[in-house]
């Protein structure tokens, strides 16, 4: 697969997609943002993929934010657009993919870096990550989602204080905050990933679908959580992995999803 910003790497069940601009600090452009739907869209009809982890070149930024020379003369419109088009191709659609993320942070994410991490169901961070939303210095605000997102994981004041002050946070501060769910060594990252993404892969896939659309119902104002909890479980019993999933149990063998 052919990719100028991005790479893209599948042993197996797994995919890895890595934001491969360390010029730049991994920063997101349109051209990027372009390439990471592709990617997540191909990963996610491949039915061998079973889990994706996304992280970014080098040691020294996972995204540190977003290509800022490419908006810095747009206007309100085109401010309103950049935002929409970038929720709909990346943001928004990561957060609704039905095959998990899990973003593996290194270093710096920040403004949109951040956004992405916090769109990715899960988040794994190496001890010299940094956390932040630093738009209000560039008076401009969060258009990625992070005004949502932010407060969702760590609560409204701090997420009120991170947004506001436009200030960085630790790994291990993010860790007590519930923003990441596991800090490790730079070097022991990847590895950390791809251990729990191998935990993912023996588990039902539909069934892994269905709980990632009914927890993020839970935070949607239009929709009701239980409802669409109660719909996708009734759902999963006329599919193949769960009839696989309680023979496997009931004869006591490993099951085969």
């Amino acid at each position: 697969m052919d990719f100028k910003n991005i790479k893209y790497e599948q042993t197996q069940q797994l995919v890895s997609i890595t934001v491969n601009r360390p010029a730049k600090l991994n920063a997101l452009n349109a051209a990027t943002i372009s390439e990471l739907h592709e990617a997540f869209k191909v990963a996610n009809m491949d039915l061998e993929v079973r889990v994706i982890i996304l992280t970014g070149s080098g040691e020294k930024a996972f995204v540190a934010g977003a290509d800022i020379k490419e908006f810095v003369r747009f206007n309100q419109i085109e401010g309103t657009e950049l935002a929409t088009r970038g929720q709909q191709l990346l943001f928004d659609y990561v957060e609704n993919l039905e095959t998990p993320v899990i973003a593996a942070v290194n270093g710096f994410a920040l403004g949109g870096g951040l956004e992405l991490a916090m769109a990715a169901h899960i988040r794994i961070a190496s001890e010299n990550a940094r956390f932040g939303l630093p738009e209000v210095s560039l008076g401009v605000i969060p258009g990625y989602g992070g005004t949502q997102r932010l407060p969702q994981l760590v609560g409204k004041g701090r997420a009120m204080e991170m947004i506001l002050t436009g200030g960085m946070i630790s790994a291990e501060k993010a860790l007590s905050y519930g923003l990441v769910n596991h800090v490790v060594p730079q070097d022991q990252l990847l590895v950390q990933a791809t251990e729990l993404a191998k935990k993912i892969v023996k588990n039902a896939p539909s069934a892994i679908s269905a709980a990632i659309t009914t927890v993020n119902a839970g935070f949607d104002v239009n929709q009701n959580g239980f409802e669409v909890e109660k719909q996708a479980f009734g759902s999963c019993f006329g599919t193949a992995d769960f009839k696989e999933g309680t023979n496997a149990f009931l004869n006591k063998r490993k099951a085969n999803f």
